[in-house]
């Protein structure tokens, strides 16, 4: 018997739509029947994000940290961070050291005394915004150049006490408020690039997901390097029907079945496989979450505290 010799089987968004339809006793006929299942598509793997780990969705990244800053923004479709160490001598391969830092609670972090004491960052706290801005009636209040590390504004009381602010198309971090006066202003964030701002510029507020390390880098020596492995969101179904979602294989059959209770919420006509379609869903999300796991040892190291 003579094999086919490929292992490449997969499902474009057409095919992965049409099979759902079919599972459903329904047919893909419409435009809008593509518009609502995509639509639907997005909405699982958002579910899926809150179901827990998806190691294909791993990704390492890297921030140089800078002296006196303690917040830095994280790309907005980050889920959430796994590991993370602070590393000294970046890319010398002879001299790179990591060095573990311990993620904090938001609750720790509003406990430390002074948050902008200098040092080596030994604490990291994950602040998980949705990424999202806000336009605000504040402006500029006179004119800054690229280099300004403080911004006043025409009423600063509507703005947070620390995060970041957009003005044109410069995002900034800030750490501080007094008065109308934004301090400890570090420009260019968030891929952006420092530039020149005129007095009456509109200000919009930035819910950028950042971590905010303490203490806040030191100067002198080698600088320190933030690394850190984060979960990201699943690629959107997009409008390209050619297109193959953002999944391993394995999860074609999950994702087929979940796109099929979806859709059976909404059609008339399948309501009464509604029940069989969750059944066959949750058993899909089983088998396919238990197999998309670390299996490596596992390790418990205690850690040893001396007291005097």
């Amino acid at each position: 018997m003579t094999t086919s010799g490929t292992s490449a089987f997969n499902l474009d968004l057409n095919n992965l739509i049409e099979e759902a339809f079919e599972r459903c006793g329904a047919e893909l006929r419409t435009g809008y029947d593509m518009r609502t299942a995509r639509r639907s598509l997005n909405l699982l793997t958002i579910e899926w994000a809150n179901r827990g780990i998806n190691l294909w969705t791993i990704e390492q990244g890297q921030i140089e940290l800078v002296t006196g800053q303690g917040i830095y923004p994280i790309p907005t479709n980050t889920i959430d961070l796994l590991d993370m160490v602070v590393r000294q001598n970046n890319g010398i391969p002879s001299n790179q050291i990591d060095i573990n830092i311990s993620r904090i609670s938001e609750s720790t972090y509003s406990t430390i005394p002074n948050k902008l004491v200098t040092g080596r960052p030994i604490q990291v706290w994950f602040n998980r915004q949705s990424g999202q801005s806000n336009s605000t009636t504040v402006t500029l209040n006179g004119t800054i150049n690229a280099t300004a590390t403080s911004i006043t504004v025409s009423d600063a009381s509507v703005l947070p006490i620390g995060g970041f602010i957009k003005i044109d198309n410069e995002t900034i971090s800030y750490a501080n408020v007094v008065g109308n006066v934004l301090t400890n202003c570090y420009r260019g964030q968030n891929g952006t690039t420092a530039a020149s701002h005129t007095t009456g510029a509109a200000i919009s507020v930035q819910n950028l997901p950042s971590i905010n390390v303490w203490p806040t880098p030191a100067a002198g020596g080698s600088p320190y390097t933030f690394v850190y492995w984060r979960l990201r969101r699943v690629q959107d179904a997009g409008t390209n029907g050619s297109v193959e979602p953002d999944i391993p294989f394995r999860f074609l059959p999950c994702m087929v079945a979940g796109l099929a209770f979806y859709l059976a919420q909404k059609l008339p006509d399948a309501l009464q496989r509604m029940q069989f379609l969750k059944s066959e869903y949750e058993e899909q999300w089983l088998m396919a979450s238990t197999e998309d796991r670390e299996k490596a040892a596992i390790r418990f190291v205690p850690r040893t505290t001396f007291y005097a």
